[in-house]
C-alpha cells in the first residue's frame, strides 16, 4: 500500500487555504486583487462549495482576505511584519520609549506592549545553559505581550542573571522606558552581539489564547542570547511570534568575494 502524502491526509479546506495564502504572501495575489471565483475553485480542486467556503473562512479569520457583497473575495493589505534576523534593539535615546513602540520600519502600524509579569523564577533548561547555571536556579524574568495596531503578535520572556538584575529596574514590576538594553548599558554591560535560534511549532494553549491565533496557525519560536564585553551572557529571551504576522529577513555577507 502506498503511504499517504501530506496533501492526502490534510483537510481539503486547509489545502486550498494554504495555496491561496502562499499566493498572497508571495505577492502574486496583490492587495486588492480578487481571488478566483468559487466556481473556479470548486472545479480546480474537485470539492464542494462548502469546502471552498470553509477555506475562505480560514483566510478571513487570518485577515488575509475579505468578502465584498456582490463582488467577490479580495486579498487585503495585511502583510507580515518583516524583521531583520541580525537586529537587536539598541538602547533608546534619552526620554524615548522601548524601540518596539516607535520602530519606523512598520509602515505606519502602531506598536505597543503590555507587561504581564516580572519576578525571579527558576531558570528553564535552555536559559540555564546560556548563563552556565543550574536548571532551576533563580533568574529575573520579564514577560510581556507585544501588539501591532492593538492586535497581539508576540509573547516575550526575557531572563537575566540575578547578579546583574536583582535590585535594578530590570527586576521592578513596571515598564522600562527605553527598554532593557538601556538598563544593561547603564549597568556597564552594553549589548554587543546576539545569537538566535529560530524554529516553528504548534502553539501551546497559553500562546494560542494570548495571540488570538487562527485554529491552524503555527508560531515562530525565537531563542536569543545577548552578550556583552568579553562574551558575557547578559540576557536570554524567548520570543513566540504569531506565524501569520511575521517574516524574518537575513542579510548574508558573500564569502571570498563570490556573488
Amino acid at each position: 500500500m502506498t503511504e499517504p502524502t501530506g496533501e492526502q491526509t490534510r483537510d481539503r479546506q486547509q489545502q486550498i487555504a494554504a495555496d491561496l495564502r502562499a499566493l498572497i504572501l508571495s505577492g502574486d495575489l496583490a492587495p486588492g486583487a480578487q481571488l478566483p471565483a468559487t466556481a473556479a475553485l470548486i472545479k480546480q480542486y474537485g470539492v464542494t462549495n462548502q469546502t471552498v467556503q470553509r477555506a475562505l473562512r480560514i483566510l478571513k479569520d487570518e485577515g488575509f482576505v475579505e468578502g465584498q457583497t456582490g463582488r467577490g473575495v479580495f486579498a487585503t493589505g495585511q502583510r507580515p511584519y518583516v524583521i531583520r534576523g541580525d537586529h537587536y534593539p539598541r538602547p533608546a535615546a534619552d526620554g524615548q520609549p522601548y524601540p518596539w513602540i516607535n520602530d519606523p520600519s512598520r509602515d505606519g502600524r502602531a506598536g505597543s506592549s503590555q507587561l504581564i509579569a516580572v519576578g525571579e523564577r527558576p531558570a528553564p533548561l535552555q536559559v540555564a545553559a546560556a548563563f552556565a547555571i543550574g536548571k532551576g536556579d533563580p533568574v529575573v524574568m520579564r514577560h510581556q505581550l507585544l501588539l501591532l495596531d492593538g492586535e497581539p503578535v508576540e509573547l516575550v520572556w526575557s531572563y537575566y542573571p540575578v547578579d546583574i538584575a536583582r535590585g535594578t529596574r530590570l527586576a521592578e514590576d513596571g515598564r522600562i522606558r527605553g527598554g532593557a538594553a538601556t538598563v544593561l548599558t547603564e549597568l556597564g554591560l552594553p549589548p554587543r552581539n546576539a545569537v538566535d535560534q529560530v524554529g516553528a511549532r504548534l502553539a501551546t494553549v497559553e500562546e494560542f489564547a494570548a495571540l488570538k491565533l487562527p485554529a491552524s496557525m503555527p508560531v515562530l519560536r525565537q531563542f536569543r542570547v545577548v552578550y556583552s564585553d568579553s562574551g558575557r551572557p547578559i540576557e536570554a529571551t524567548v520570543m513566540v511570534k504569531a506565524g501569520h504576522r511575521y517574516e524574518i529577513q537575513y542579510t548574508l555577507p558573500a564569502e571570498g568575494g563570490n556573488p
